[in-house]
């Protein structure tokens, strides 16, 4: 899981890239950007004559841009303090891809009842907290798909869970202390579904660490055939992140992936994909600024986009209920009110005032607003800050 938490910088002016093999000295960095690129972005930097070392350089921008466009960063080739700052964080030691994917030929395990082992325990925990946190993680994936894992003391396992440091024996090594947090094979014979943690992490159940459970629930993701995902909010997203709770779930990128390779548990329905925001014929229900996020609506689905000082990041695609949880059905209209730092939101004939994502609010009817009673829903609204006056659009009609 390629998983830092210091704050990001933003600079607005890449630094032009030096050859890596002159740097070394100069530039306590290089190693850094070389070892990540070497072990994620497959990048083979060296050269002995000067030609070679051209093509080397090349390379690393290449590999640079590619590793940005991962991320959303601006598509510099340059190593900036925002590029460096990602590439600081813990992380999964598996190449990064695109949004939910799979290892090429989608191996998966042809037997739905998998086995699994933990054959070395970590000191950093009680061995009933690990084992329940293992539980937890195989329980999501199995929430999820028609999956049933069978834990086994003795012989063989499908998938075989065990703590290690630094060269282990895979001839995919450790790096001490934060970097690479634990690695795991796509699934097939041997080696294959088998999951490595850095001994040299510190491991909890709790907030103090890393938690188990998260990073397991990342990494037997791999071993059942997923790749790493481009959606911040998948668990498949390959840095690690502290969430509010120490209750880990998988969100809709998670899900449609693991059903593509598995199915949908019996009597389940298989989890909807987002509307297509690409499509010819697309349109959004409404936005408004929450915070430092514009957030676009359409049906239950909700995109977000966040203002980093000088450039906005990728899009994030979520269900309305999970940022807006008072919120559980489309949006018809919404608008907001920079200067209190609110925005109102439309459904039907309610409305919530939310002044920050994942915060509950209660809804509110838009007849005590003032509209009369004939009013059902509003259509459209904006707010103009320069006069102080809000429009909204019913119909053929507007209000002021």
């Amino acid at each position: 899981m390629n998983l830092t938490q210091s704050q990001l910088l933003e600079d607005s002016h890449s630094q032009p890239l030096k050859d890596p093999h002159s740097q070394r000295q100069e530039d306590p960095h290089s190693q850094l950007l070389e070892g990540y690129l070497r072990r994620l972005y497959s990048l083979n930097p060296r050269g002995r004559v000067s030609r070679r070392r051209i093509r080397s350089t090349y390379a690393m921008e290449e590999k640079i841009r590619e590793m940005q466009t991962f991320f959303g960063l601006r598509e510099t080739g340059g190593l900036n303090p925002h590029t460096l700052n990602v590439m600081k964080k813990p992380w999964c030691g598996v190449p990064d891809v695109e949004n939910f994917s799979f290892y090429p030929r989608k191996p998966k395990w042809k037997n739905h009842t998998i086995t699994y082992m933990i054959s070395k325990y970590t000191p950093d925990m009680k061995r009933e907290d690990m084992e329940m946190s293992f539980r937890s993680a195989l329980k999501l994936w199995s929430d999820a798909a028609p999956l049933k894992f069978i834990k086994v003391n003795h012989g063989k396992a499908d998938i075989v869970l065990s703590f290690a440091r630094k060269t282990h024996g895979d001839f995919c090594p450790f790096d001490g202390p934060r970097g690479v947090l634990a690695h795991a094979f796509q699934p097939g014979e041997g080696i294959g579904g088998d999951v490595h943690f850095d001994e040299d992490e510190t491991w909890t159940a709790g907030r103090k660490g890393y938690s188990l459970s998260a990073v397991a629930t990342h990494e037997l993701g791999h071993s059942l055939g997923l790749t790493h995902s481009k959606d911040p909010s998948a668990i498949m997203y390959p840095n690690y992140r502290i969430q509010s709770s120490t209750q880990y779930s998988l969100f809709k990128d998670d899900e449609l992936g693991i059903q593509a390779l598995y199915g949908t548990p019996k009597g389940k329905l298989a989890t909807e994909p987002a509307p297509e925001i690409c499509g010819p014929n697309f349109s959004y229900d409404a936005a408004v600024m929450i915070g430092k996020e514009i957030v676009f609506f359409k049906d239950r689905y909700m995109w977000m986009r966040t203002m980093q000082k000088t450039f906005w990041s990728r899009l994030r695609e979520s269900h309305i209920s999970t940022y807006l949880p008072s919120i559980s059905s489309h949006v018809d209209a919404a608008y907001d009110i920079p200067a209190k730092g609110v925005a109102y939101i439309f459904t039907g004939h309610k409305y919530w005032v939310v002044r920050e994502l994942k915060m509950k609010s209660h809804a509110r009817s838009i007849h005590e607003y003032g509209f009369s009673s004939r009013v059902k829903q509003v259509d459209a609204a904006v707010h103009v800050s320069e006069y102080g006056k809000t429009v909204f659009f019913i119909g053929e009609f507007y209000y002021r």
